[in-house]
């Protein structure tokens, strides 16, 4: 029975986006050795989409007020690359990794099945 999933980011600096991850967003982690940090996530979902290019995959950070969290995230020095915008389905922006791609993140206007996450009704 699957009771979790491993999601992997690459980078050209994992360094740098290890240490973003533990000292600016604040996640667990523990050393599988060598240095290399393996994150604790808060709970996740997964939705399919249906395409008609590639098939890619995404990953995107789920707050509960986009303000307050851009606002947190800003005071650590974090740099977002897009404005917050709607969506539709949430309020949305992305924040410069320190190897310069971005994350995204957002505010979901969705149902979720995750305890405590409550779609924005905007």
């Amino acid at each position: 029975m699957i009771h979790a999933v491993h999601t992997v980011v690459h980078s050209r600096q994992p360094d740098a986006v290890r240490a973003f991850f533990r000292d600016i967003l604040d996640l667990r982690s523990v050393d599988a050795g060598r240095g290399w940090l393996i994150f604790a996530l808060p709970p996740a979902e997964l939705a399919v989409h249906p395409t008609d290019g590639p098939a890619r995959h995404q990953l995107y950070l789920i707050c509960d007020d986009i303000g307050a969290t851009v606002a947190e995230l800003q005071s650590k020095g974090v740099e977002f690359t897009q404005p917050v915008k709607d969506a539709g389905w949430g309020l949305l922006t992305a924040l410069r990794l320190p190897d310069g791609e971005e994350l995204s993140l957002y505010q979901p206007r969705h149902a979720s099945p995750i305890p405590g996450v409550t779609p924005d009704a905007g």
